[in-house]
């Protein structure tokens, strides 16, 4: 996450071009929205149980589990010949490469067109990223099959982006939803009614390195570009050390408003 808003920086003040970043989560972990507070968001006591981490995203939108899945970051300055018209149209553009990306899988996937706006009151929980569907976001058999968020400003955006491949759906829902009560799985299965992820409908499944590839593909034919492999600067490592001893390693940052102390285990 450190390394994401370091990058952010370099692609706003014109020393790095665009950026598709593609990278993998060792162990799993929560990523909690730049504005959720923690104790709505996510069980601590079953993530410490579990061994999964905890960290909060530089971008909005809910809660997310990262684990066996494609996730990618892409930054770039708005309102330019890749993206020409804002957000929504940000966030169009970049589903419709997601999307072209899982019917290549064989997956029927569809383009939510908004379900909700900030200004329409919601009543279910703060929760799980992917029991919602939001602006332009893909779901395959009525389930979420791919969640994002952005960040944006001084004319450019970051946009998280992931795509669970495979999904254990009983730790998801202990983890992603602080004080439910499981009755001899009614729980779990309920959750997963909303909740979709690449391999759950594939006869023959992709993996992680495969969807990585084909999004990749996808991005370069879509957008009409050329991507060069690069590495990172030790201008853009330094500052994402910085940013991560200042906010992302910090429980002051990552913990915030939450109402349950901060597990070891986290």
């Amino acid at each position: 996450m450190a390394l994401d808003e370091s990058l952010w920086e370099a692609v706003r003040c014109g020393q790095s071009p665009p950026v598709l970043r593609l990278y993998r989560w060792q162990p799993p972990t929560v990523s909690l929205g730049y504005a959720q507070k923690t104790h709505q968001a996510v069980n601590l006591s079953a993530c410490a149980e579990l061994g999964i981490q905890v960290v909060r995203r530089m971008t909005g939108g809910r809660a997310v589990l990262h684990d066996q899945e494609v996730t990618y970051s892409v930054i770039s300055p708005d309102r330019t010949s890749l993206f020409p018209a804002g957000l929504l149209s940000s966030y169009r553009i970049i589903a419709d490469i997601v999307g072209q990306t899982l019917r290549s899988c064989g997956l029927d996937v569809q383009l939510a067109p908004g379900l909700f706006s900030e200004k329409t009151p919601r009543t279910a929980p703060e929760s799980a990223c992917f029991t919602a569907v939001s602006h332009y976001e893909l779901t395959c058999r009525g389930c979420k099959i791919a969640g994002s968020a952005q960040k944006r400003g001084d004319g450019v955006f970051l946009q998280h982006g992931s795509i669970p491949v495979d999904l254990d759906l009983e730790m998801l829902y202990r983890v992603l939803t602080p004080g439910a009560v499981d009755c001899k799985g009614q729980g779990v299965s309920a959750y997963g009614q909303k909740i979709g992820w690449v391999n759950r409908w594939l006869d023959h499944p992709v993996t992680v390195d495969m969807l990585e590839l084909k999004l990749i593909e996808t991005f370069i034919r879509s957008l009409g570009i050329s991507l060069v492999p690069d590495q990172v600067t030790a201008a853009e490592w330094t500052l994402a050390q910085q940013l991560a001893c200042t906010r992302y390693l910090n429980p002051n940052w990552t913990f915030k408003d939450s109402r349950q102390p901060c597990q070891s285990g986290c």
